[in-house]
């Protein structure tokens, strides 16, 4: 009961508050600096945040390494099955975002899930960097995928969870910057190990398969000496699928000295561990007015959370009390709403080009006569990546002082402005690029533009809206479904790629992005609360969510019981 939750084990005593004299503005302790200023005031919640973010950099590097793996010449002489099959390819990187299917953690914990995730990813890279058949490449990817799936959730509910609600936007997005550097990290190693021994499989042999370019290609069918290469050596693909073993491993690690979640531990019942993990994160004694006030309301919201399911769904078992989390969700329209727009955010996230336009600018660079295997092509493909990464921190400067809603109401209409231009340019001189060279120019100009734009906004956002929206209680169920739309939608997404890219469709198939853009301004302008410099238990108030005259009595209740009667009802 609360009235126990408040006992002197917590320390708390009545006359040391002086809780008559504030007002709610103490929730959110006003005095401490908003957005990226106010990064540096918490050095220590800094630190735990960026290293947290090795989840997502993990995520990140997988995503990217294999499609430059699968283009070295030694990885398609130990498996040349997959290296000449183009539905084997797709289905090899498909095996990664289809294992990412999340799983419930509320049970274990934030702390103790990332532990085992981090163990599971550096076990499925270990299948893959030691594979000597195509099953162990399948398997270890699924294997990394069902861990980065977890990871993907986890990670951005934990960081919500520790932070802030001045800087806490700031701190989820470090989690997009970290998988873009991934990305990034895994083009420029895998472009290094490519020439240990060589870029070729064998200096002596001439290529004899024919490519779209009229170019000699290798054919490991019949470009391999006996034996296998004799120059580029397996280490050039084996090395960079065993990379990411390190950072999982120092996550794993790690993680056994970061601090469990204060409002986990709450629903845990542990309520003197809580007040004082709270306490370490804000850096300030337990006694501190604002760790009290901010303690007693996670309390409150728990308390209040557990009556209220406890009424709604008696007598239920363990496995009932995960089912009714998933109903709970859509009980009411304000919590059906929450879930409609986390989902909505991750679908159109996913499904406003970014992952189709990141391969049309090396397309249109080959279709020009550009030699893939040239420092220029290189370059030019990896700028991409390069502004994908650096856009993205303007988010981590503005999502606090200027707010969720107007960074994706700016970005969805700057992604539909340049997403309508390139459609309409590849599909006029999409179909010979080489003949309209100045068109080709802009189109990549605007591709650039885009991935600045889209990299601000709707690739951060995403995480951020959608690890702070729900009641704690099912916060960790609902995550499961967001992110597991998420990569149902890159998973359908890179199906259709393939179509979209195709030079005899033109650009006809990029308007579904531009459909897409349209459908996420929409969304950001009229269906999408602002969540900014609201603490996490604020949200039911942000969404309108009510409880009834009988529940909102109990809540007072409640709060009267913990010596919050005097700040008001929520």
């Amino acid at each position: 009961m609360p009235q126990s939750l408040r006992s002197d084990s917590t320390g708390f005593k009545q006359e040391d508050w002086n809780i008559n004299t504030v007002s709610d503005l103490a929730l959110t302790d006003p005095q401490g600096r908003v957005g990226f200023r106010g990064l540096f005031e918490n050095k220590f919640l800094l630190g735990i945040s960026l290293f947290l973010t090795l989840g997502g950099f993990l995520c990140g590097y997988d995503l990217g390494v294999l499609s430059n793996v699968l283009a070295i010449e030694s990885f398609g002489a130990k498996f040349p099955e997959i290296y000449t099959n183009g539905t084997l390819k797709g289905w090899l990187v498909s095996t990664f975002v289809l294992g990412e299917s999340t799983w419930h953690t509320a049970s274990i914990g934030r702390k103790i899930s990332i532990i085992c995730n981090a163990v599971i990813f550096a076990l499925g890279s270990s299948l893959q960097a030691s594979a000597t058949s195509p099953i162990y490449l399948f398997a270890g990817r699924a294997v990394a995928g069902l861990a980065i799936g977890s990871l993907t959730h986890v990670v951005p509910m934990y960081l919500a969870e520790i932070s802030c609600p001045q800087i806490r936007g700031s701190l989820i997005s470090l989690q997009q910057l970290a998988i873009t550097s991934g990305v990034i990290v895994s083009y420029w190693i895998t472009y290094g190990t490519s020439h240990i021994g060589g870029t070729r499989c064998a200096l002596g042999i001439l290529y004899t398969s024919g490519t779209l370019q009229n170019m000699l290609a290798f054919n490991p069918h019949t470009d391999v000496p006996h034996g296998g290469c004799t120059g580029q050596t397996q280490a050039s693909w084996r090395v960079p699928l065993a990379f990411p073993i390190l950072p999982a491993l120092c996550l794993a690690i790690g993680m056994f000295f970061m601090p469990y979640s204060p409002r986990w531990l709450v629903e845990q019942g542990r309520e003197v561990d809580a007040l004082a993990t709270l306490s370490r994160l804000r850096r300030k004694p337990a006694t501190n007015f604002s760790v009290r006030t901010e303690f007693l309301e996670i309390m409150t919201e728990v308390c209040f959370a557990k009556e209220v399911m406890e009424m709604a769904y008696p007598d239920a078992g363990p496995v009932a009390q995960v089912i009714n989390k998933y109903l709970a969700l859509v009980s009411s329209w304000p919590k059906a709403k929450r879930i409609i727009v986390g989902c909505l955010i991750m679908m159109l996230q996913q499904n406003m080009g970014v992952n189709t336009l990141f391969y049309l600018v090396p397309m249109i660079f080959r279709q020009l006569g550009l030699n893939p295997n040239t420092t220029t092509f290189l370059i030019a493909t990896g700028a991409y990546s390069i502004v994908h990464t650096l856009a993205t921190l303007p988010a981590i400067f503005l999502v606090d002082s200027v707010g969720r809603r107007l960074i994706l109401i700016s970005g969805a209409a700057g992604c539909l402005i340049c997403l309508a231009i390139v459609s309409s340019i590849a599909n006029v001189y999409g179909k010979d690029w080489p003949a309209h060279l100045v068109s080709a120019r802009i189109a990549i100009v605007f591709v650039f533009f885009y991935d600045a734009i889209f990299s601000y906004s709707w690739a951060p956002m995403g995480w951020v809206v959608t690890s702070e929206i729900f009641p704690l209680h099912l916060r960790s169920t609902a995550m499961s479904i967001t992110t597991s739309t998420m990569w149902s939608s890159n998973f359908a997404a890179g199906l259709y790629a393939p179509t979209t890219m195709d030079p005899s469709v033109g650009g006809v198939g990029y308007y579904i992005y531009v459909a897409s853009s349209l459908a996420a301004l929409l969304l950001a302008t009229f269906f999408i609360p602002e969540t900014k410099g609201q603490s996490l238990e604020e949200m039911d108030l942000v969404f309108r969510d009510n409880a009834t005259d009988s529940q909102q009595k109990r809540k007072k209740g409640i709060r009267r019981e913990l010596g919050l009667h005097s700040l008001g009802a929520l």
